[in-house]
């Protein structure tokens, strides 16, 4: 089976239970393990707060994501207008030995999406973040 889901969303915290759903009825139809779905939730979830917290100042703003469902592999684009940011290269390194209360803020959700993704890319163009991501279905 093969599907994609094309949503656009504003930026906004109450728009992730839209994608959380949409997202869990594209793992129903297409038959994804219960760990995909987690999987993707969780990845949509993490680049998406960022997004809506820190890529812009002010104002309503249009996300796109883009989920391609294939039997091997689920690919996921996220696009928005937000500030350049490239998560493969920008995002702090987090501290992963430090006591939780004492670890610096940032970093820790871009290194946990890195952990579940075979492929992780970005590119800014025509005054946009595009994020592609791509992951084994039965990682």
């Amino acid at each position: 089976m093969s599907e994609t889901l094309k949503l656009t969303i504003l930026n906004r915290q109450d728009e992730l239970n839209r994608i959380a759903t949409e997202v869990e009825a594209l793992g129903e139809r297409e038959e994804w393990p219960p760990e995909l779905v987690f999987r993707a939730n969780l990845i949509l979830e993490e680049l998406g707060l960022n997004i809506i917290n820190y890529g812009h100042d002010e104002g309503v703003h249009e996300i796109e994501i883009v989920l391609n469902s294939e039997p091997e592999f689920l690919s996921i684009e996220i696009t928005d207008d937000g500030k350049a940011f490239d998560p493969t290269e920008d995002a702090p390194d987090p501290s992963l030995t430090a006591p939780l209360d004492e670890r610096p803020i940032g970093g820790l959700g871009v290194h946990l999406v890195r952990s579940m993704v075979d492929e992780f890319r970005y590119k800014r163009e025509d005054g946009r973040n595009h994020v592609a991501l791509v992951t084994r279905r039965d990682k």
